[in-house]
Protein backbone atom coordinates (compact mmCIF):
# COMPACT_ATOMS: atom_id res chain seq x y z
CA UNK A 1 0.00 0.00 0.00
CA UNK A 2 1.03 3.50 -0.94
CA UNK A 3 1.79 5.44 2.55
CA UNK A 4 3.22 9.23 3.03
CA UNK A 5 5.55 9.31 6.21
CA UNK A 6 4.63 12.10 8.38
CA UNK A 7 7.14 12.36 11.01
CA UNK A 8 7.31 8.63 12.08
CA UNK A 9 3.75 8.05 11.43
CA UNK A 10 2.82 6.17 8.14
CA UNK A 11 -0.73 7.98 6.61
CA UNK A 12 -1.97 5.87 3.55
CA UNK A 13 -5.16 5.14 1.62
CA UNK A 14 -6.63 3.07 4.29
CA UNK A 15 -5.80 5.58 7.04
CA UNK A 16 -9.12 6.45 9.00
CA UNK A 17 -9.27 10.24 9.49
CA UNK A 18 -10.95 12.47 12.62
CA UNK A 19 -9.94 15.95 13.48
CA UNK A 20 -11.15 19.02 14.51
CA UNK A 21 -13.46 22.07 13.29
CA UNK A 22 -12.53 25.47 14.99
CA UNK A 23 -11.92 29.47 13.88
CA UNK A 24 -8.91 29.93 14.75
CA UNK A 25 -7.24 26.22 15.12
CA UNK A 26 -3.62 27.06 15.47
CA UNK A 27 -3.29 26.94 18.69
CA UNK A 28 -4.98 23.68 19.53
CA UNK A 29 -3.06 20.76 21.23
CA UNK A 30 -5.60 18.00 20.35
CA UNK A 31 -3.42 16.72 16.92
CA UNK A 32 -0.65 16.14 18.93
CA UNK A 33 -2.64 14.85 21.59
CA UNK A 34 -4.96 12.50 19.62
CA UNK A 35 -2.22 11.64 16.86
CA UNK A 36 0.50 10.08 20.40
CA UNK A 37 -2.86 8.30 21.40
CA UNK A 38 -3.59 6.60 17.66
CA UNK A 39 -0.09 5.49 17.43
CA UNK A 40 0.70 4.36 20.81
CA UNK A 41 -2.26 1.87 20.07
CA UNK A 42 -1.48 1.13 16.79
CA UNK A 43 -4.70 2.69 15.78
CA UNK A 44 -4.38 3.24 11.27
CA UNK A 45 -6.07 7.04 11.91
CA UNK A 46 -4.80 10.61 11.78
CA UNK A 47 -6.56 13.50 13.55
CA UNK A 48 -5.88 17.16 11.76
CA UNK A 49 -7.14 20.18 12.02
CA UNK A 50 -9.30 22.41 10.07
CA UNK A 51 -9.93 25.90 10.07
CA UNK A 52 -13.99 26.32 9.41
CA UNK A 53 -14.91 29.97 9.02
CA UNK A 54 -18.32 30.14 11.02
CA UNK A 55 -20.41 30.75 7.43
CA UNK A 56 -19.22 27.42 5.95
CA UNK A 57 -19.38 25.56 8.91
CA UNK A 58 -22.87 23.76 7.13
CA UNK A 59 -20.84 22.70 4.37
CA UNK A 60 -17.75 21.56 6.08
CA UNK A 61 -20.13 19.14 7.75
CA UNK A 62 -21.77 18.14 5.25
CA UNK A 63 -18.60 17.19 3.31
CA UNK A 64 -17.48 14.78 6.33
CA UNK A 65 -19.24 11.63 4.42
CA UNK A 66 -18.33 12.26 1.12
CA UNK A 67 -14.78 12.38 2.20
CA UNK A 68 -14.64 9.33 4.75
CA UNK A 69 -13.82 11.43 7.34
CA UNK A 70 -14.62 9.46 10.80
CA UNK A 71 -15.88 12.42 12.82
CA UNK A 72 -14.86 15.48 14.35
CA UNK A 73 -14.29 17.59 17.07
CA UNK A 74 -16.03 21.16 17.42
CA UNK A 75 -14.67 24.15 19.23
CA UNK A 76 -15.14 28.14 19.06
CA UNK A 77 -17.26 28.92 17.67
CA UNK A 78 -19.01 26.36 16.21
CA UNK A 79 -20.46 24.11 19.44
CA UNK A 80 -23.85 25.66 19.99
CA UNK A 81 -24.67 26.44 15.52
CA UNK A 82 -23.44 22.91 14.81
CA UNK A 83 -27.01 21.33 16.37
CA UNK A 84 -28.82 22.17 13.52
CA UNK A 85 -26.58 20.27 11.57
CA UNK A 86 -26.69 16.85 13.29
CA UNK A 87 -28.93 13.89 12.59
CA UNK A 88 -29.16 13.00 15.46
CA UNK A 89 -27.97 13.86 18.88
CA UNK A 90 -27.06 12.39 22.29
CA UNK A 91 -28.70 12.78 25.59
CA UNK A 92 -26.04 15.28 26.81
CA UNK A 93 -25.57 17.46 23.60
CA UNK A 94 -29.52 18.00 23.41
CA UNK A 95 -29.86 19.11 27.05
CA UNK A 96 -26.29 21.35 26.50
CA UNK A 97 -27.77 22.70 23.85
CA UNK A 98 -23.66 22.29 22.24
CA UNK A 99 -22.06 19.41 20.11
CA UNK A 100 -18.19 19.33 20.76
CA UNK A 101 -17.92 15.44 19.16
CA UNK A 102 -19.05 14.32 15.69
CA UNK A 103 -19.67 11.06 14.94
CA UNK A 104 -20.47 10.14 11.33
CA UNK A 105 -22.30 7.01 10.29
CA UNK A 106 -24.47 5.28 8.18
CA UNK A 107 -27.46 7.04 9.79
CA UNK A 108 -25.72 10.43 8.95
CA UNK A 109 -23.67 12.78 11.64
CA UNK A 110 -24.41 12.06 15.27
CA UNK A 111 -23.73 14.62 17.91
CA UNK A 112 -21.87 14.17 21.32
CA UNK A 113 -20.98 16.94 24.28
CA UNK A 114 -17.88 15.61 25.72
CA UNK A 115 -17.39 18.53 27.36
CA UNK A 116 -19.28 17.89 30.27
CA UNK A 117 -17.58 14.99 31.34
CA UNK A 118 -14.10 16.29 30.57
CA UNK A 119 -14.65 18.95 33.04
CA UNK A 120 -16.02 17.25 35.97
CA UNK A 121 -13.60 14.60 35.85
CA UNK A 122 -10.76 17.13 35.81
CA UNK A 123 -12.15 19.31 38.47
CA UNK A 124 -12.38 16.44 40.99
CA UNK A 125 -8.92 14.45 39.80
CA UNK A 126 -6.91 17.79 38.95
CA UNK A 127 -8.88 19.99 41.90
CA UNK A 128 -10.00 17.72 44.48
CA UNK A 129 -13.38 19.89 44.63
CA UNK A 130 -16.51 18.61 45.40
CA UNK A 131 -19.44 20.72 43.43
CA UNK A 132 -22.82 19.69 45.92
CA UNK A 133 -23.69 22.47 48.38
CA UNK A 134 -21.10 24.90 46.57
CA UNK A 135 -21.90 28.30 45.53
CA UNK A 136 -20.56 29.35 41.96
CA UNK A 137 -19.63 32.22 39.98
CA UNK A 138 -19.27 31.34 35.68
CA UNK A 139 -17.97 33.91 33.46
CA UNK A 140 -18.69 33.25 30.28
CA UNK A 141 -22.48 31.60 28.65
CA UNK A 142 -21.31 30.40 25.38
CA UNK A 143 -20.85 26.14 23.75
CA UNK A 144 -18.11 25.29 26.38
CA UNK A 145 -20.02 27.02 29.51
CA UNK A 146 -23.34 25.29 28.65
CA UNK A 147 -21.60 21.91 29.16
CA UNK A 148 -19.92 23.32 32.48
CA UNK A 149 -22.90 24.41 33.74
CA UNK A 150 -25.35 21.31 33.06
CA UNK A 151 -22.17 19.32 34.76
CA UNK A 152 -22.08 21.27 37.75
CA UNK A 153 -25.80 21.19 38.29
CA UNK A 154 -26.18 17.70 37.76
CA UNK A 155 -23.45 17.26 40.58
CA UNK A 156 -25.80 18.95 43.09
CA UNK A 157 -24.12 22.74 43.50
CA UNK A 158 -26.31 24.77 45.61
CA UNK A 159 -25.68 28.38 43.29
CA UNK A 160 -24.73 29.18 39.77
CA UNK A 161 -23.86 32.54 39.34
CA UNK A 162 -23.68 33.40 35.11
CA UNK A 163 -21.47 36.52 34.29
CA UNK A 164 -21.77 37.22 30.43
CA UNK A 165 -20.91 39.98 28.29
CA UNK A 166 -23.67 40.35 26.07
CA UNK A 167 -25.72 39.97 29.08
CA UNK A 168 -28.62 38.66 27.39
CA UNK A 169 -26.64 35.16 26.76
CA UNK A 170 -26.29 34.69 30.79
CA UNK A 171 -30.13 35.25 31.17
CA UNK A 172 -30.37 32.76 28.49
CA UNK A 173 -28.65 30.00 30.06
CA UNK A 174 -29.91 30.96 33.52
CA UNK A 175 -33.69 30.76 32.11
CA UNK A 176 -32.55 27.00 30.64
CA UNK A 177 -31.29 25.94 33.84
CA UNK A 178 -34.06 27.02 35.74
CA UNK A 179 -36.03 24.95 33.54
CA UNK A 180 -34.11 21.77 33.97
CA UNK A 181 -32.92 22.15 36.67
CA UNK A 182 -35.71 24.38 39.11
CA UNK A 183 -34.22 23.28 42.63
CA UNK A 184 -30.90 24.83 41.64
CA UNK A 185 -30.38 28.62 42.46
CA UNK A 186 -29.63 31.12 39.65
CA UNK A 187 -28.41 34.35 38.76
CA UNK A 188 -27.78 36.52 35.27
CA UNK A 189 -25.35 39.21 35.70
CA UNK A 190 -23.39 41.82 33.75
CA UNK A 191 -19.99 42.98 34.06
CA UNK A 192 -20.55 45.09 36.61
CA UNK A 193 -17.67 45.38 38.75
CA UNK A 194 -18.92 45.81 42.32
CA UNK A 195 -21.16 42.88 42.09
CA UNK A 196 -19.23 40.63 40.56
CA UNK A 197 -16.46 41.11 42.71
CA UNK A 198 -19.41 40.69 46.01
CA UNK A 199 -20.88 37.38 44.21
CA UNK A 200 -16.70 35.80 44.10
CA UNK A 201 -16.29 36.83 47.66
CA UNK A 202 -19.06 34.34 48.64
CA UNK A 203 -17.84 31.81 46.34
CA UNK A 204 -16.58 28.46 46.45
CA UNK A 205 -15.43 27.94 42.47
CA UNK A 206 -14.71 30.55 40.30
CA UNK A 207 -14.72 29.60 36.54
CA UNK A 208 -13.56 31.32 33.79
CA UNK A 209 -15.41 29.84 30.33
CA UNK A 210 -14.27 32.89 28.46
CA UNK A 211 -11.01 32.93 25.40
CA UNK A 212 -9.91 36.34 27.32
CA UNK A 213 -6.14 34.41 29.15
CA UNK A 214 -5.23 33.21 25.64
CA UNK A 215 -4.64 37.16 24.80
CA UNK A 216 -3.32 37.96 28.21
CA UNK A 217 -6.60 39.42 29.46
CA UNK A 218 -8.21 38.98 33.34
CA UNK A 219 -11.82 38.50 33.35
CA UNK A 220 -12.45 40.08 36.15
CA UNK A 221 -11.87 43.72 37.68
CA UNK A 222 -11.01 43.38 40.62
CA UNK A 223 -8.88 40.48 41.95
CA UNK A 224 -8.43 41.37 45.45
CA UNK A 225 -12.05 39.33 45.79
CA UNK A 226 -10.11 36.16 45.10
CA UNK A 227 -9.26 34.35 48.00
CA UNK A 228 -8.31 31.38 49.77
CA UNK A 229 -11.18 29.55 49.88
CA UNK A 230 -11.80 29.62 46.70
CA UNK A 231 -11.02 27.14 43.54
CA UNK A 232 -10.17 29.12 40.61
CA UNK A 233 -10.71 27.35 37.13
CA UNK A 234 -9.67 28.72 33.62
CA UNK A 235 -10.67 26.48 30.92
CA UNK A 236 -8.33 27.68 28.81
CA UNK A 237 -4.75 25.81 28.32
CA UNK A 238 -2.78 28.29 25.96
CA UNK A 239 -0.69 29.61 28.36
CA UNK A 240 -0.25 26.91 31.42
CA UNK A 241 -0.98 29.73 33.75
CA UNK A 242 -2.71 32.51 32.75
CA UNK A 243 -3.08 35.99 34.24
CA UNK A 244 -6.50 34.86 36.32
CA UNK A 245 -4.85 31.93 37.46
CA UNK A 246 -1.37 33.82 38.03
CA UNK A 247 -3.55 36.53 40.79
CA UNK A 248 -5.54 33.19 42.24
CA UNK A 249 -2.07 31.66 43.02
CA UNK A 250 -0.75 35.24 44.86
CA UNK A 251 -3.95 34.96 47.15
CA UNK A 252 -3.20 31.67 47.92
CA UNK A 253 -6.45 29.80 46.11
CA UNK A 254 -6.24 26.66 44.10
CA UNK A 255 -5.87 27.63 40.74
CA UNK A 256 -6.61 25.05 37.94
CA UNK A 257 -5.86 25.85 33.93
CA UNK A 258 -7.95 24.16 31.15
CA UNK A 259 -5.85 21.12 29.96
CA UNK A 260 -6.91 18.40 31.89
CA UNK A 261 -9.95 19.41 30.29
CA UNK A 262 -9.05 19.21 27.03
CA UNK A 263 -7.56 15.67 27.54
CA UNK A 264 -10.38 14.13 29.61
CA UNK A 265 -13.09 15.24 27.16
CA UNK A 266 -10.64 14.30 24.11
CA UNK A 267 -10.14 11.16 25.83
CA UNK A 268 -14.39 10.66 25.26
CA UNK A 269 -14.08 11.23 21.70
CA UNK A 270 -11.70 9.08 21.18
CA UNK A 271 -13.65 6.45 22.46
CA UNK A 272 -16.54 7.33 20.23
CA UNK A 273 -14.38 7.21 17.14
CA UNK A 274 -12.89 3.90 17.45
CA UNK A 275 -14.73 1.74 20.19
CA UNK A 276 -10.91 1.73 21.84
CA UNK A 277 -10.43 3.48 25.78
CA UNK A 278 -7.22 5.58 25.15
CA UNK A 279 -3.90 6.01 27.36
CA UNK A 280 -4.87 8.86 29.26
CA UNK A 281 -1.14 9.53 30.41
CA UNK A 282 -0.02 9.28 26.42
CA UNK A 283 -2.28 12.13 25.38
CA UNK A 284 -1.62 14.50 28.72
CA UNK A 285 2.11 14.30 27.91
CA UNK A 286 1.45 15.42 24.19
CA UNK A 287 -0.63 17.85 24.86
CA UNK A 288 1.43 19.36 27.47
CA UNK A 289 4.65 19.16 25.03
CA UNK A 290 2.42 20.93 22.39
CA UNK A 291 1.09 23.26 24.81
CA UNK A 292 4.98 24.02 26.19
CA UNK A 293 6.69 24.33 22.47
CA UNK A 294 3.72 27.16 21.55
CA UNK A 295 4.64 28.96 24.84
CA UNK A 296 8.61 29.55 24.44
Amino acid sequence: MNKSIIGNWQVGSQTKVVGLFGYPVKHSASPAMHNAAFRACGLDYVYAAFEVNPERLGDALSGLAPLGIRGVNLTIPHKESALRFMNQLSEEAAGIGAVNTVVVDSDGLKGYNTDMRGFLKSLSEEAGFTPRGRKVLMIGAGGAARAVSFGLAMSGISELIVVNKPFEMAEGLVSVLGEKFPELKTKALAFDAGSVTEEISSSSLLINATPLGMNGEIPISDSGCLHSELTVYDLVYIPFCTPLLTEAEKRGAKAIGGLSMLVYQGAASFELWTGIKPPVSVMKRAAEESVRKRCT
